[in-house]
């Protein structure tokens, strides 16, 4: 299998930047979900990837091989690079059979026959999909289409394959079954996967390690699913994964304040290093319900979720997110419109944010 390497690329549309010096290394055999907000430029790294947009400068790397260099003058042409590709919208020819569809890329490549069929029929077990060899994209649901066109990268490259929003056009239960497969199909092979998309909770589920991407093309975090979680490097990260809310605390005379209410204190600890403000942050399944708690809030909506309650409460005029588990004593009785002492869990800080 091969790793993939990203060193001090850039990138600019015109006079607009998109990447600037960006570095990555992808691991061999494992799965990185790239994320970050729209039009940070996770796509226009993936083109560069597969040798679809020319760096102003960097190198990148697919196992020892180098396929983009400006200082050594390479240059590798897309269909040379070896890299299978799986795109949202399948990209699957509407004219050819399953197995056709397969057999495309490898015939671009001259491969004999009897190899180029060995090689189809292999990754369409891999698939799940052996028995539909003869089926056209017509005859198959979404899901189905997507393993064909999985299968298609498998024989383009079992090395490395690029990602791109996989299974955003697939309902939720199908989302579901293709994560698994994707897992199942990456341990089998030990296949080299760049993840690319905005859907937090499939990274969550899928991923080795996350890469996150700030809106100026910056990487922000590097991590485990745990680092992210619960070690987010930068507020911008814990607000970009999960859900999260933000509560501004001010001193006086030695003690900490809730915004908005002089009498509502805040019973934590402030680390040293802020002085008049900070923001708290919290998640919400790290704040739970305390009778004894004078932090005060009125319950005014209650979701139910099946495995959860949301519940959204009404804080000094600012709505909290409160997630309790369907499991937890009490969590069915609490009602909307009741009073709830609130009580923060694992609370993160940070300079206080300019309004």
């Amino acid at each position: 299998m091969a790793g993939i390497k990203f060193s001090n690329i850039s990138f600019s549309y015109g006079d607009k930047k998109i990447l600037e010096d960006f570095s990555l290394d992808v691991e061999d055999s494992q799965i990185m979900c790239l994320l970050g907000p729209s039009g940070c430029g996770k796509t226009t790294l993936m083109r560069c990837l597969l040798g679809l947009n020319k760096p102003a400068s960097g190198e990148i790397y697919v196992g020892e091989r180098c396929v983009f260099s400006k200082e050594k003058r390479i240059n590798i042409p897309p269909e040379r690079r070896g890299i299978g590709v799986v795109f949202q919208d399948y990209a699957v020819w509407p004219h050819m059979t399953v197995l056709e569809n397969v057999c495309y890329p490898m015939k671009k490549h001259k491969i004999p026959k009897d190899e180029m069929d060995r090689k189809a029929r292999y990754a369409l077990e891999q698939v799940r999909m052996t028995d539909y060899a003869a089926y056209l994209p017509s005859q198959l649901s979404g899901g189905q289409q997507q393993r064909v066109a999985i299968a298609r990268a498998l024989v383009s490259s079992d090395e490395v394959i690029v990602m791109d929003e996989p299974i955003t056009n697939l309902d939720a239960k199908l989302r579901e079954e293709m994560l698994i497969e994707i897992r199942q199909i990456q341990k089998n092979i030990g296949t080299t996967i760049l993840y690319i998309t905005h859907d937090q909770e499939a990274s969550l589920q899928l991923c080795d390690k996350m890469a996150i991407m700030d809106s100026e093309g910056r990487l922000s975090q590097i991590g485990t699913d745990e680092d992210i979680i619960l070690r987010p490097a930068s507020r911008f990260v814990f607000e970009f994964i999960g859900v999260s809310n933000f509560f501004r605390l001010s001193e006086k005379s030695g003690s900490w304040f809730f915004n908005g209410s002089s009498a509502m204190k805040y019973d934590g600890a402030v680390p040293d290093e802020y002085k008049t403000q900070v923001d708290l942050g919290v998640r919400p399944n790290d704040i739970v319900f305390d009778d004894s708690s004078e932090i005060r809030g009125r319950v005014r909506r209650s979701v139910f979720l099946g495995s959860e309650y949301n519940m959204f409460i009404d804080f000094n005029g600012q709505e909290v997110r409160v997630q309790r588990s369907t499991f937890d004593d009490g969590a069915e009785a609490v009602k909307e419109g009741s009073e709830v002492g609130l009580r923060f869990l694992n609370p993160v800080f940070y300079h206080a944010k300019e309004a």
